[in-house]
């Protein structure tokens, strides 16, 4: 078979790839069926030289190692990116020593990052896979250096889960602060809002709130802050100032909501305790009889400590009648906390008062009792002490000594008070006074009693 003589070329026309296929098995001599086996290199258009088949495994391999090697740098890049978010998040936020910890851990292991992804770059740097001329052991040290990239970035990205799952509760709680930030702060408007606004109605209706408006105008500068934003002064300082502001303007508001319903209640106790005060004004006139009564029917005992009260008690209403005084004219000047200590004041006075007048008739009428009848109040402290010894021996052959010596002791105390009211002249107060001290020693053993058995049971 002669061979077909080249044409000579052409630099205007490039020959068809089909043309060169043709010619090239043409001056060979080889069969059209063994050209079919030749390396796929010859595909699109012959631009690699072929230098066999153990070259181009290697090369594919190699190129293998270095799509999962950028597979993995991708991937490690996205976490590292992924991860800065969160430490920013707490950083902005948490200032904890454990928040400490955690930033100083992520530069740590965006250092080893860094050396990782460099060996990744340089691995790609130093092998061209694209090169017509790669030899096999070149492609295979490409895979090689290459595996050995992806392996470390790997690594490292297992390293910095197990980073990023450990920020978790630190992540929540930087989280949970920066959620409750904005709302923190609109509430805070909100509430400086509706204070200023209570205080405009509470002036309308002609009081003047002075202390309010000053409270109010106190948080000013705060309002400024909580404007300048968490950026300036911090996400915690920021959420605490917003909470404080809003619950300070809150009891603003809620102060001035109940101003006129308080001077209201002022103007009302102001009347009522002026009454009070006129009323122990006659009742104390009245004392100075009862005592006359005291002093000729019975021993000085049962009356010295009451023969001060007409003077004391005129002495109380006056200071209490002063105090009204000073409340009245606070209220008029809206120095509301001045006229409810001064009210407070005057209330204090008037009990003491009303309680020694009271003193004073409620003596006389226990000591007409007992002087008439003292059985009633014999039989009812003996009652008392034998109600108490039942129960001390309940469920018991002997009683405890801790009960009996008291009980004892109150019927000793007793039978001497019920002695003391023989003769001429009985001390009927010294009587009364003793059997109420015998009921209350009796009480407190009983009382003790219960306590022990309950707590046993």
């Amino acid at each position: 078979m002669t061979a077909t003589p080249p044409q000579p070329y052409s630099p205007s026309v490039a020959p068809a790839p089909g043309s060169v296929l043709r010619d090239t098995l043409t001056l060979v001599g080889l069969p059209l069926l063994a050209a079919l086996a030749l390396p796929a290199a010859f595909a699109g258009g012959g631009t690699r030289r072929w230098f066999g088949g153990r070259a181009e495994s290697q090369r594919a391999e190699a190129q293998a190692a270095k799509d999962a090697a950028a597979a993995a740098f991708y991937e490690l890049d996205t976490a590292q990116r992924d991860l800065r978010i969160s430490i920013e998040t707490i950083t902005a936020v948490d200032d904890s020593p454990a928040a400490r910890r955690a930033i100083a851990d992520f530069r740590a292991i965006s250092g080893r990052i860094d050396e990782a992804s460099h060996q990744y770059i340089s691995a790609v740097d130093a092998h061209d896979l694209d090169r017509d001329d790669l030899e096999a052991s070149a492609a295979a040290q490409a895979r090689t250096a290459l595996t050995k990239a992806k392996d470390e970035l790997g690594r490292v990205k297992q390293e910095l889960d197990r980073f990023t799952d450990g920020l978790g509760p630190l992540l929540g709680k930087a989280e949970t602060q920066l959620a409750r930030l904005a709302p923190a702060v609109e509430r805070a408007r909100q509430a400086l809002l509706a204070a200023s606004n209570g205080l405009d109605a509470v002036r309308g209706s002609g009081l003047t709130a002075d202390d309010l408006a000053a409270r109010l105008a106190a948080l000013s500068p705060e309002l400024t802050k909580l404007n300048q934003g968490a950026g300036q002064h911090g996400v915690p300082q920021t959420l605490e100032r917003a909470e404080r502001v809003a619950r300070d303007a809150e009891a603003i508001r809620v102060e001035a909501e109940r101003l006129p319903e308080k001077a209201a209640e002022i103007d009302h106790r102001l009347v009522s305790l002026r009454t009070r005060a006129e009323a122990l004004t006659t009742r104390a006139g009245q004392v100075d009889p009862v005592l006359s009564e005291l002093r000729r029917r019975f021993t000085a005992a049962c009356w010295q400590d009451l023969q001060h009260v007409p003077e004391q008690a005129s002495e109380h209403v006056r200071q209490a009648e002063a105090k009204l005084a000073q409340a009245r004219s606070a209220r008029d000047a809206q120095r509301w906390p001045d006229a409810t200590a001064l009210l407070s004041t005057a209330r204090a006075l008037l009990n003491t008062t009303d309680e020694a007048v009271s003193a004073a008739g409620d003596r006389l009428t226990r000591l007409n009792a007992v002087q008439k009848d003292p059985q009633q109040e014999i039989e009812r402290t003996r009652f008392a002490i034998r109600d108490a010894q039942r129960l001390a021996m309940a469920g018991r052959n002997t009683p405890d000594p801790r009960d009996a010596r008291p009980l004892d002791e109150a019927v000793g105390r007793l039978e001497r008070a019920v002695a003391g009211l023989e003769g001429r002249h009985p001390d009927y107060w010294h009587f009364l006074t003793e059997t109420e001290a015998v009921r209350h020693a009796v009480a407190d053993v009983v009382t003790r009693i219960r306590e022990e058995r309950g707590g046993g049971n």
